[in-house]
């Protein structure tokens, strides 16, 4: 064989090698994934605090008010129920008394509580490591019970005393109280509600 034939065979060969090596067929799906995954590692989205808390806020407002006006009767029955434990009967009329005023609370109260909660949660996340997130929740929790009960206790105060009928709106049962018993009045079950809503968040 002509050697000029064997060079120009072996250099044809090595350049066809060099641009299968250059233009070399790849998976568009493992591409996409890794082009995924660098963008991720490389950039984080900042905490937006603002957004965060105005929609906790709307969703707690809406949900604790929800919730409050289907289960008032059933509180209200509740409540009579201790009222007249020693013996006597259970007014069945008036289940929805009060619950107006009650809303005026449970609104702000239940805005006030994952407006705290998820904001903190967010945030002690991002802050203790990954074995700690029971940790984080149930501080968030915490926090969100005790910055709510602010509102909801002197509303629960309000709100079982016209359940018995002893008021007959809010606005007279929370003048009368401070009247009678000082503003501590509205905050009588201050310890005991402020524990509950901690523990039950």
């Amino acid at each position: 064989m002509d050697p000029h034939t064997v060079s120009s065979n072996v250099s044809a060969s090595q350049s066809i090698s060099a641009e299968g090596l250059r233009y070399k067929i790849c998976d568009p799906q493992k591409e996409k994934n890794k082009f995924s995954a660098s963008g991720c590692a490389g950039e984080e989205k900042p905490f937006d605090f603002l957004r965060v808390f105005y929609e906790s806020v709307i969703a707690g407002a809406t949900a604790g008010v929800v919730v409050e006006a289907a289960l008032y009767p059933i509180d209200t029955i509740k409540t009579r129920l201790q009222a007249v434990r020693g013996g006597g009967k259970v007014v069945l009329k008036g289940l929805y008394s009060g619950l107006g005023g009650n809303l005026v609370g449970v609104l702000p109260a239940s805005a006030i509580f994952l407006g705290v909660y998820e904001p903190a949660k967010q945030k002690l996340l991002k802050a203790f490591p990954d074995n700690l997130s029971a940790f984080a929740h149930l501080t968030a929790g915490a926090l969100g019970g005790a910055a709510s009960s602010l509102v909801r206790v002197p509303t629960e105060v309000v709100k079982q005393r016209m359940q018995t009928g002893q008021f007959s709106s809010a606005p007279a049962a929370v003048r009368l109280i401070v009247a009678k018993e000082g503003f501590k009045g509205l905050y009588a079950v201050w310890k005991l509600s402020s524990h509950y809503s901690i523990l039950r968040s």
